[in-house]
This record gives C-alpha cells, structure tokens and sequence, in this order.
C-alpha cells in the first residue's frame, strides 16, 4: 500500500491512502510501509483550518531541500523508472514528518519557451519521481515555474492534480499561488508557503499572479506576501515560508533577503527557507524563528564542487518552537543526490555551520 496526497488548484488538500503499482523496481517494502505510515498521520486541509489546537505525542520533524529539475542526465533516467530516480536519497527524506523541495521547472509537454537564458520542462512523470522518493510538497514559485507560458503553468497545475501531488507558490490566481498547503500531523496544524523573489524584470508582470490572472507567487509584493503568512498564522501551529531568493552563487546572504527574513518573522512566520544560488548558503536562528538563506541543487545537472554540495535541513518543531535543526549533507553525482558517510559527512557538516558567520543569524 501507497499513500498519496493530493492538491486541487482553489480546492482543499485531500489524503487518501491508495494501492499504487510502479513501473521498474519496487522500493524496499520497509521504505514503502514507512512512507504509508508518514501520510496516514496527514488529515485533510479542511479540518486542519478549522479545528483548534490538539497537538499531541512528539515534536515533527520538517525536510527541506533545494532545487530540483529533470534535465539530463536526470531526465534519462526519470524515463526508464521514475519511481527510481530519487532512490539513493529517498531512506533520508523518509525521517521527515512533511518533506518538501524546490521544483525548478514547468511541467508540462506544450507551451512556447520564454524569452530568457534558460528554460526547463519536464513531463508529468516528474511527480511520481518526487513522490516516490518521499517528497511531499513542492514550491513552483521560482524563476521557472512558468518557462512554457500559460500553456505550461495551466499543464503544470493538471499534472499535480492527477498526480495528487500537493504544490504551492503557482495558481490560477493571486489567492491560489498565495495560499499555503495545510495538514494536520499528530494533532499539529502546518502551513507553508511559497513565493519567489526572483524574477526576470521583463517578465514580473507577466509572472505574477493577480486576482483574475494565472501566475506565481511573487515575494517582490511585500505586503501581499506578508498577508499571506498573517493569514496562515491565525489558522496554524507552525507556519513555514518556502522562497526563492538571492544572488546565484553569492555565499552570503544579500540584504533584500535579510531584510525580507525580519518581515517573515514580524509576520508571524516560524521557519524560513529557499534558494536560487545554486549553492549552500547559511542558516540560524532570528529570533525565535529559524532561517536558511540557501539549500542548494538537489536534483540538478551540476557539475563543479560547490552546484553538487547539497543536503537535506532537518527542523524540529513544536508550534511556534523550532526545538532543533540539522544538516544531512550529499552530493550530486549523475544529477542525483548521494548522501555521504564517514569523514566526507563531518567535514561538510561543519562547513555548513561556518556558513553562518556571514548570515547574522545565531546558532
């Protein structure tokens, strides 16, 4: 038995558990029994709106990693056996509570390309790959999520929906790319949102989700974005804000992203997380909430030392309490993570953490 979870544009979130056969080889029964563990502790969206406190049993734990797409050599191998692709990884993301990534491209088959440097698609398969590697939620609010148009964002949004696959950050309107995904684990009410920083100046307006206009979320509209998060705090134990922010492969956080973190927090925001560096950038604490400026690639066609440095961010939380958080560190290797082991393990473990002395952020 599988369990999946499913978004409708405009509609609530829906758990079900279903039987879901898979092309290729099977996963481990053990990791398939733990993924149908981990999303039977999900209730709906609706009752995790409405219904009050109840929070019982341990602390979650939240995964965060960075971004991902399926060009090649990835999009070879999503293929031959999607259910396969993020194999190596999978065991890792499994310890979360709720796992969720950055997903870089359109999905979709149609469209016309954008006018600029690069753009990424990838067929609805994409979804299954994501799921079956212990995904559970993906932000499309990036710099790419509409790189085939309406056409593609229109694609994009079916494909999750028959895939039953949760996304955020991308709508069919500004309410929708704004509204976060919702579950209840254990009694604890999440939400996360996601938004983008990052946007080709001939392309914001034509990007950005509007009342009656499909698009992203864009974080370049504060107040929206602060209202969004104002909102998703009075309905919910922990809120989560998922950006794509910063300067490709700046190491140190800019001061718009800094700047933006503190209103996040004032808003009402407990972790704060993304990228677009395409590097690993620092993370601590502000405050009380917990910020990270940048978790790298993921799935990514990187070839130098630092595009291949990836990882997963482990965050524990009770509420409005980030109890702790840790890095698991991999590398990329054939466009797919690989987690590492041994002194490899402890060295990147410690040069992440000196990542933050340039953040501002406390341990």
């Amino acid at each position: 038995m599988r369990a999946l979870r499913f978004v409708v544009p405009g509609a609530a979130l829906v758990a079900v558990v279903a039987a879901a056969a898979f092309a290729g080889r099977q996963p481990a029964a053990g990791a398939e029994a733990s993924r149908a563990l981990k999303m039977i502790r999900v209730q709906p969206a609706a009752s995790a709106a409405a219904s009050g406190p109840r929070a019982n049993g341990k602390p979650l734990v939240l995964a965060f990693a960075g971004d991902v797409h399926f060009e090649d050599p990835i999009a070879a191998e999503l293929r031959a056996a999607p259910n396969r692709v993020l194999v190596s990884i999978g065991p890792v993301l499994e310890r979360a509570d709720v796992a969720v990534v950055n997903l870089e491209t359109a999905i979709t088959t149609r469209g016309t390309p954008q006018p600029k440097q690069y753009v990424f698609r990838a067929p609805p398969s994409a979804f299954a790959a994501l799921s079956a590697g212990g995904i559970d939620v993906a932000s499309m609010g990036n710099n790419h999520g509409m790189d085939y148009g309406e056409v593609g964002l229109r694609d994009s949004l079916s494909a999750a929906r028959k895939a039953r696959f949760p996304v955020i950050g991308i709508g069919l309107n500004d309410a929708q790319a704004y509204r976060p995904y919702r579950a209840t684990v254990r009694g604890r009410r999440i939400a996360i949102i996601g938004a983008t920083q990052v946007l080709d100046d001939h392309l914001v307006s034509a990007w950005t989700a509007g009342p009656r206009k499909p698009g992203l979320a864009s974080a370049k509209d504060v107040p929206r974005l602060l209202r969004a998060v104002r909102e998703a705090r009075a309905t919910s134990d922990t809120v989560v804000v998922f950006l794509h922010w910063g300067l490709e492969l700046a190491q140190c956080p800019t001061s718009d992203q800094r700047t933006l973190a503190r209103r996040l927090v004032a808003a009402g925001a407990d972790v704060i997380v993304g990228g677009h560096a395409h590097r690993i950038l620092g993370a601590g604490r502000m405050g009380k909430a917990l910020v990270s400026y940048g978790l790298g690639n993921f799935v990514w066609y990187g070839s130098s030392e630092l595009s291949t440095q990836t990882g997963v961010l482990f965050v524990t939380v009770d509420g409005r309490r980030v109890k702790g958080y840790s890095w698991e560190p991999a590398r990329i290797v054939s466009g797919t993570p690989r987690p590492l082991t041994g002194g490899e393990r402890r060295r990147e473990i410690a040069e992440w953490r000196s990542l933050r002395g340039c953040t501002g952020l406390k341990p």
